[in-house]
Order: structure tokens, then C-alpha cells, then sequence
């Protein structure tokens, strides 16, 4: 599971629609747990060195940098993200082939643009978190949560007891 900040994942989104129709990419810091779970705290947004379409490449002196500053402290790149311009939020067969480390998330924000608006203006409309799984052969996706995310109350509705056999008042028939 990967549990990410609210305002890593709102500057990941807000970085996806300023992009478009062009794709964003950087990278995410944050933590890794003992029972798998990754934590994201900060999103990084890097330049694009790729300027091909449906492609991306982050700056490896971004990587270098956040290395540096992060030393062996708890946190560390946990992965990284980027968009799909009018695609899917799954990875795609360049994903794939260009993925490495198994132990990085790499979060994709799927970008809808708007038709017949000039400038084309997109807005992000699925985010998903995905791991490479099965010695690098293919993605794995991940539940995907903000780190503000509660269970909400459920209540059990008449129907409900009907059901089990209960009366209205949850008691036996």
C-alpha cells in the first residue's frame, strides 16, 4: 500500500494539468515500512529531458541531489511519478521496458483534456500507484490512499436486518 501526503498528491496532480498536454515526472520521498507499506511525503517535480510524446525522463541530477540531502536519514526516494496525457493511469508497454528498481512506486496520474478549447487545457481524473512485481517482468498495482483517509461510520439499515433474520431493532425474529 502506498499511504501519500494530501498536498505531495495535490502538487503531483496540479503538476500532471499544468504539463498537459506534455507529461510531468519527478520524484517521491518518504519511507519505507517493515510490513511493505510506502509513505509519501514530498513530491519533487523534475524537468522533462525526454521530448518525445508519451515518454519521460527525469533529471538524474535531481536524484543525485535528493540523495545527498537525504543521507542516511529515514527517508529516501520511495519512487517516482508521472503522467499519461489523454491515457490511462496503468503503465504502458515504455513504461515497462524503461522500469527499473523493485522497490520504487511509480504513481501515474491519467490527464483528460478538454475538447474544442484552445489552449488545450487538461484536468487529472485517476492516480494509481503500481510496483514492478515478478523480477521486473511486470507491474503490480497498489492500494492508493492519502495519509488523511479514514473509514467512515457505516450504519446497518433495516434491510440489512431483514436479511440476517434481526427485526428492525437488530434483535432475532
Amino acid at each position: 500500500m502506498m499511504i501519500i501526503a494530501r498536498e505531495a498528491l495535490r502538487q503531483i496532480v496540479d503538476a500532471a494539468e499544468a504539463a498537459y498536454p506534455g507529461d510531468c515526472c519527478g520524484l517521491i520521498v518518504g519511507r519505507q515500512h517493515a510490513n511493505g507499506t510506502v509513505e509519501a511525503v514530498r513530491a519533487h517535480p523534475s524537468a522533462n529531458l525526454r521530448k518525445q510524446d508519451k515518454q519521460f525522463e527525469i533529471d538524474p541530477r535531481l536524484w543525485v541531489d535528493l540523495a545527498r540531502a537525504l543521507g542516511r536519514g529515514p527517508m529516501k526516494v520511495v519512487g517516482l511519478y508521472h503522467s499519461h496525457p489523454d491515457g490511462p493511469a496503468q503503465p504502458s508497454a515504455i513504461d515497462l521496458e524503461a522500469a527499473w528498481g523493485e522497490d520504487l512506486v511509480w504513481l501515474i496520474v491519467s490527464v483528460a483534456g478538454s475538447e474544442g478549447e484552445e489552449p488545450r487545457r487538461g484536468q487529472a481524473v485517476q492516480v494509481t500507484a503500481h510496483i514492478l512485481d515478478h523480477g521486473g517482468r511486470q507491474f503490480r498495482e497498489l492500494p492508493l490512499r492519502t495519509a488523511d483517509w479514514h473509514v467512515s461510520p457505516s450504519r446497518t439499515l433495516p434491510e440489512d436486518a431483514e436479511e440476517k433474520g434481526e427485526g428492525a431493532n437488530g434483535e432475532g425474529p
